[in-house]
């Protein structure tokens, strides 16, 4: 059961992944006096994706030290790129420091969240997963944190249920089913698979037919141990950790202009990374394993000795397509019968269908996606229709080359900041305007139609540019007093304070580099000139 304070507006957050717990820790760091916060979370432990998927050889592919807290650093990693166990051991660790299980009401799935016009308030139902009894409550603020790493997403091939074997997907591994002596179909090479894979080929006794459809581009394996001494420096080094955190957060932010960057240096990764598979893969699979698609088109995946478990003789790589399912395996496109004792599913999540039902002013979010013939919000954080909703890894937040716990960090600074009037009791309801979002995506479509990537279209620095403060001009807020107004006066007097030392200090140049630069100033001196009139005639329109 949560235990909450009933004093100021109630918080709901749906999810108790990283997204749910980075969000209620900052919550309470920010506002150490609140604590009238609820998470919904519908398993029955807190680590969303790192609690579902506990496949052999699961693993993150981002370095460990930069896939954490920025506030929580933890110096006892024991590899550069963690394994399941240790990773969901850490967000129960946080958990727990933080205080976080008695606000988290687990086994309890979230049926519906509808928006009160009148009473300004999210009213909730929510079902019981072990008993089926359904409740209702209401909250101020929605905080959806369900990932996209959620649902399993399950190929839908004619005859899948005919089959007599045993069959789950990887993000729901059957611990239960002994693959040794078992004639294995892995469907699927993504991330999750060339994890896997080469973890239960290891045992001779185990047939794996692995069912490819399109190639990845694979980079050279990255994971390391670190040694007892180096966590010891970690531990005791002053700023040692946080300089190796920073040094991860470069290198990812290099890796994206070398994929995304000079076609010179994209080809140089090009054929880099050919030459790589071709040196260690067999070779009558060398060029069905290469891409034909550009480099950075899908996600960049680390090779966890995927291409050297393909010299194995009971491991096997199967390129034909699979026609349908039937009793005792699969029938390919090209007419052959496979019998196979266990099919393993490696496809993926639904990723492009927003899982809840929550209706704002006029619509469903998926309604809106619907209409908007795609996912889409504002800053990937909010959606206009939908006030005092916020979206944790939303439409476009995501990238390939950097850590989702930084960008879910960057999100939650900002979406605290905007519910901050709220909590304080200076605004009643937020919403962001459709011109906004408008314009953010149409920015948002233009640079994704001149790069490769199809979540994130630009380096981390940037989603945290983009993100480092609220622009209330932006969204439609109902005060409670004068708040809004006194806010957007003080912000348009700062902006004119800000140009008024620029101008001062521009005077002070003139007189110190001499002569020769006061052309170029009086130049610079009309723009500000036209820029503090404008700013003038801004805050002459604004209500006093």
């Amino acid at each position: 059961m949560a235990n909450n304070d009933d004093t100021g507006p109630r918080i709901v957050i749906i999810g108790a992944g990283i997204g749910g717990l980075s969000f209620a820790i900052a919550l309470k760091k920010k506002f150490p006096g609140f604590s009238n916060f609820t998470v919904y979370e519908k398993a029955s432990d807190v680590g969303g994706t790192w609690r579902s998927n506990t496949y052999p050889g699961c693993s993150s592919d981002v370095g460990m030290h930069w896939y954490s807290l920025s506030t929580d650093l933890n110096p006892d990693w024991h590899y550069t790129h963690g394994y399941q166990p240790q990773i969901q051991g850490y967000w129960q660790d946080l958990s727990h420091k933080y205080n976080l299980y008695p606000h988290v009401v687990f086994n309890t799935l979230v049926v519906s969240a509808e928006w009160d016009y009148q009473e300004e308030v999210y009213r909730i139902i929510t079902e019981d997963g072990v008993t089926g009894t359904r409740s209702t409550s209401f909250a101020k603020i929605l905080i959806s944190a369900v990932g996209i790493l959620d649902v399993p997403r399950y190929p839908s091939f004619p005859g899948l249920g005919t089959f007599k074997g045993e069959q789950f997907h990887s993000a729901r591994w059957d611990h239960n089913v002994d693959l040794r002596n078992k004639r294995v179909a892995v469907i699927g090479n993504g991330a999750s698979a060339t994890q896997f894979v080469p973890v239960i080929s290891s045992d001779p006794t185990v047939n794996v037919t692995n069912f490819c459809r399109t190639p990845n581009w694979l980079h050279p394996p990255i994971r390391a141990e670190y040694s007892r001494v180096r966590r010891l420096m970690f531990r005791y080094i002053p700023f040692y950790m946080r300089m190796t955190r920073c040094f991860l957060f470069f290198r990812g932010e290099i890796l994206y202009w070398l994929v995304f960057g000079t076609r010179f240096l994209h080809s140089k990764l090009k054929k880099a990374r050919v030459e790589y598979i071709r040196r260690m893969a067999p070779k009558e699979y060398c060029d069905q394993l290469i891409p034909s698609y550009k480099l950075g088109c899908k996600r960049l995946i680390f090779d966890t000795d995927y291409l050297t478990a393909l010299h194995r003789p009971n491991l096997s790589l199967n390129w034909d397509g699979i026609e349908s399912i039937v009793e005792d395996g699969i029938m390919t496109k090209k007419g052959e019968r496979l019998s196979f004792d266990v099919l393993i599913f490696s496809t993926g999540y639904v990723a492009d269908d927003y899982p809840l039902h929550i209706r704002g002013l006029s619509q469903t979010v998926k309604e809106y996606y619907e209409s908007a013939e795609g996912p889409k919000a504002y800053l990937g954080t909010a959606v206009p229709g939908f006030p005092n909703l916020c979206m944790i890894s939303g439409p476009n937040t995501a990238t390939g080359h950097t850590s989702v716990v930084y960008t879910e960090e960057v999100q939650i600074d900002y979406i605290l900041q905007l519910i901050k009037p709220i909590l304080q009791g200076h605004v009643s309801s937020i919403n962001v305007t459709d011109e906004a979002t408008d314009t953010y995506n149409e920015k948002i479509h233009a640079r994704l139609a001149e790069s490769l990537s199809s979540i994130f279209p630009g380096p981390g620095f940037l989603f945290w540019w983009w993100l480092r403060k609220v622009d209330w001009n932006h969204y439609k807020v109902t005060a409670l007093g004068s708040w809004y107004h006194s806010s957007r006066r003080m912000a348009l007097a700062t902006r004119l304070a800000r140009v008024f030392i620029g101008f001062l200090l521009l005077l002070v140049a003139t007189a110190f580099w001499g002569i020769w630069l006061t052309r170029l100033i009086i130049q610079l001196l009309a723009r500000v000139i036209s820029k503090v009139q404008q700013m003038a005639q801004k805050l002459a329109r604004i209500s006093w």
